[in-house]
């Protein structure tokens, strides 16, 4: 009923017919009138939308963090550059490079980023443009996933897992909450497992006899040889497949998979759900869905309906869809730019024609040069621009780093105060037991007594008791020659005979410093 609702959409444009392109398995076919069927040739035709998708194993991918408060217009060159910067990509390569952002209520924006090396989608899709002329849509096969969840086919709660395997490549992505979240290609293609069955026996099998017998009988074959390889060949694939579902928990925070998917191009593998219960721990189901058109085959590779969901959602808003192509339809005669100079061309010459030769020819030299420095002009304001758009977000990356400079220096400064202060309290506390020890000495070399000692933070007083007056001034004297570099002042601020003893009393007062 979805397709439906969306062809009648489509049927009120230029756009009439869907054609869908696998290139890794040269199968095409072509959506019309609510029939979904094989192509056997392909044609220019300016009717038909043309999608296709580029595999897991022929993409980068990452994921990239941008501050809230950059610019929209800036966004898509940042993005470049840090794509360029983070995956390490040849500056003198020209990548093709589509994102699309993480819906998220965190501090900054998400953006999960796509790249194709134009030499291998050159050599993928470069034998189909010469027939085409155009590829309007080419999309991450990961990405395909996400039309199941804008068509309301799969509940976009809880974490799914999507396991399909291809000719030329087997991938794992993970969906949450109806997002896309990471995917991993595995060796594991179906190409892969032929070879690897031809190399267990020791021998070569007819490729037909093996894939017959895989999408016909898959792990519950009565053939004892083919289903004991066949074991053991599934068993290494989910083993692989479990060690990337406990990364994806841990690097994601995933508390479970909710649901699990598995198919193939050939159609589900049967006894594949035992495998997924028995080394994951999850049940898993077919990935093959009814999609509610005509189709007379008896199994259709999914990927190729999902590139017919995804071209409806493209036509429906193109920025929600990441696209890889190299190869757009050329804009409508008066949107190009020779168009539009042919036209402007005749416009002159049909005014030329109401004056002079002589004026003719110069209005047209002159209008010629206009067109050639504006074309200039253009050129290097686009260049300017690039380049503005570049220096603003490095300028903003600066601003940032100097912020985190200043508040790393202020942390810095109070460690630094605190282990001085640690340091002196350690290194240069003087033992008070020490500074007792000198003053005795020093007092007993004059003779003179203490009678009492009192001290407070770095200030000593001592009551000191002599035969005679003048050793208290040899003693103040003493102590400030030998020990001017520890102490602030000393001063003895009563001296006094005691009557009865014939004794002098003296009180001394010494600031250390």
């Amino acid at each position: 009923m979805f397709l439906k609702k969306s062809a009648s959409k489509e049927s009120k444009s230029a756009i009439k017919n869907i054609v869908t392109l696998n290139v890794y398995a040269d199968k095409s076919y072509i959506f019309k009138g609510n029939s979904f069927q094989s192509l056997n040739k392909l044609s220019y035709n300016t009717s038909n939308f043309i999608a296709s998708y580029v595999s897991n194993k022929d993409i980068i991918s990452t994921t990239i963090q941008l501050s809230r408060s950059i610019p929209q217009e800036d966004i898509e060159d940042i993005l470049e550059i840090k794509a360029y910067e983070e995956l390490g990509l040849d500056q003198a390569s020209n990548y093709m490079i589509s994102s699309i952002e993480v819906e998220n209520g965190g501090e900054e924006r998400e953006y999960h980023i796509f790249v194709a090396e134009p030499e291998v989608l050159d050599e993928l899709f470069l034998p189909i443009k010469q027939e085409t002329k155009y590829l309007d849509l080419i999309i991450p096969a990961p990405l395909l996933y996400k039309s199941l969840y804008k068509k309301e086919i799969l509940s976009d709660n809880g974490t799914h897992c999507f396991i399909y395997f291809t000719k030329n490549d087997a991938f794992i992505t993970f969906y949450r909450d109806g997002e896309y979240l990471y995917s991993k290609s595995i060796d594991f293609s179906l190409e892969y497992m032929y070879e690897k069955y031809c190399e267990m026996i020791g021998e070569q099998v007819e490729e037909k006899e093996f894939f017959s017998i895989l999408e016909s009988e898959g792990l519950k074959t009565t053939n004892s040889d083919y289903q004991q390889n066949f074991m053991k060949i599934f068993g290494e694939i989910f083993i692989t497949i479990n060690d990337i579902i406990i990364y994806a928990k841990r690097a994601f925070q995933l508390n479970a998979i909710d649901q699990m998917f598995i198919g193939s191009a050939q159609g589900p593998i049967i006894g594949l759900d035992e495998y997924s219960q028995n080394y994951l721990g999850l049940q898993s189901s077919d990935l093959n869905f009814n999609y509610n058109v005509n189709n007379d085959e008896w199994y259709t590779d999914q990927l190729q309906y999902l590139m017919l969901l995804s071209s409806f959602d493209y036509m429906e808003d193109e920025s929600s869809i990441v696209n890889l192509t190299m190869f757009p339809r050329a804009p409508s005669f008066m949107n190009r730019a020779s168009g539009q100079f042919i036209t402007a061309t005749l416009a002159s010459i049909t005014v030329g024609l109401a004056y002079p030769l002589v004026y003719l020819i110069g209005s047209y030299a002159n209008d010629a040069k206009i067109y050639a420095l504006t074309i200039q002009n253009n050129e290097l304001t686009t260049e300017t621009n690039k380049y503005k758009k570049m220096l603003s977000a490095k300028k903003q990356e600066i601003s940032v780093l100097d912020q985190e400079i200043a508040k790393l220096s202020d942390i810095y400064k109070g460690k630094t105060q605190t282990l001085t202060s640690i340091y002196d309290k350690k290194v240069n506390y003087r033992l008070k037991s020490g500074t007792f020890h000198t003053i005795a000495e020093e007092l007993n070399k004059f003779g003179v007594h203490v009678d009492m000692l009192y001290s407070e933070n770095d200030t000593l007083w001592l009551s000191l008791v002599s035969s005679d007056d003048r050793k208290f001034t040899e003693l103040i004297k003493y102590i400030s020659d030998t020990h001017f570099d520890e102490i602030n002042q000393i001063d003895i601020e009563l001296i006094q005979k005691d009557q009865e003893s014939n004794y002098y009393k003296g009180l001394l007062k010494v600031d250390l410093r």
